[in-house]
C-alpha cells in the first residue's frame, strides 16, 4: 500500500493567509497542516508516500517536508498539478507512483487522529471512503443509504441542499489500481472539475465499494471556522 496526500490548490478561501504560503503549510497549533494526514498514513503503516502539490508556492514544500526521514518515510516524492483540475484530476498524477497497486488518498486539509491501520490491512480490491457524522453535511460530499440496507451506500451527493444523511464522506480514500482507468472514464462537473464524487459513484454503480466510519476526531481546515476548530482541537488535546 502507498499512500497520497493532495495539497495542490490555491486556497483562495483562506486569503489572505495564502497570499504568503501554501494553506496546506499553515499552521494547526504547533504543525504545518500537511503533517496531520502525513502521520495518519504513516500511523497506518503505508511509509511510500507521493504528495500531489500545486500552485505558486509549490516549492515550499521540499524545505518543510525534505525527503520524508522525520516521519520515518522510505520514501518521499512529490508531482506537481498544474491546474485546480479536481481531487480525481491529481490522483491521477500518481499513476505511475502507485505502479499497479493500491493506494490510500489523504486530503492535505484533512487532521484526524483516527486509525485507519485495520482497514489499510484489510483491504483487497475496489474502493473503501470513510464517512463521518458532521453537524454540516451539506458541506461536503454526502451518502445515501439503502433504505433497506442501511449498511450498504447506493450514491453519493455533493453538497446536497437537502442531504440524506448526517454523514460526510471525508477526505480519505482506498482505491485499487482501477481507480485510473476510472479516472479516464469521467467527464468534468459544472465547474470544470474532474470530481472525487463521480469517481466513488462509479466504484458504488460496480458494487466495488465499502465504507467505514472514522473513529475519533476528523475536521478538514480549509475554512477559516474550520482551521480555527481544527486548531482548538489539537491545541487541547496536546
Amino acid at each position: 500500500m502507498k499512500g497520497i496526500v493532495l495539497a495542490g490548490g490555491t486556497g483562495t478561501r483562506l486569503y489572505p493567509l495564502t497570499h504568503a504560503t501554501s494553506k496546506h503549510l499553515l499552521p494547526i497549533y504547533d504543525k504545518p497542516m500537511i503533517f496531520y494526514p502525513i502521520e495518519t498514513l504513516v500511523k497506518a503503516g503505508i511509509d511510500e508516500i507521493l504528495v500531489v502539490v500545486g500552485g505558486p508556492h509549490a516549492g515550499h514544500y521540499v524545505k518543510v517536508l525534505k525527503n520524508g526521514e522525520d516521519f520515518g518515510l522510505k520514501h518521499l516524492e512529490y508531482a506537481y498539478q498544474e491546474e485546480t483540475g479536481g481531487i480525481s484530476q491529481a490522483i491521477a498524477l500518481a499513476e505511475d507512483f502507485a505502479d499497479n497497486g493500491p493506494i490510500t488518498v489523504i486530503l492535505g486539509d484533512n487532521t484526524t487522529d483516527a486509525n485507519i491501520k485495520k482497514e489499510v490491512q484489510a483491504f483487497k480490491a475496489g474502493a473503501t471512503i470513510f464517512i463521518k457524522k458532521v453537524p454540516d453535511p451539506e458541506r461536503f460530499g454526502v451518502p445515501v443509504f439503502d433504505s433497506k440496507d442501511k449498511s450498504k451506500i447506493i450514491n453519493i451527493e455533493e453538497k446536497p441542499s437537502k442531504p440524506q444523511s448526517s454523514f460526510a464522506v471525508t477526505g480519505v480514500y482506498i482505491y485499487d489500481h482501477h481507480c485510473f482507468n476510472y479516472i479516464r472514464q469521467l467527464e468534468p462537473s459544472g465547474r470544470g472539475e474532474l470530481e472525487v464524487t463521480d469517481l466513488n459513484n462509479l466504484y458504488i454503480k460496480k458494487g466495488q465499494m465499502r465504507w467505514a466510519e472514522l473513529k475519533g476526531f476528523w475536521s478538514d481546515a480549509g475554512t477559516f471556522e474550520s482551521l480555527y476548530y481544527s486548531t482548538k482541537y489539537w491545541a487541547e488535546k496536546s
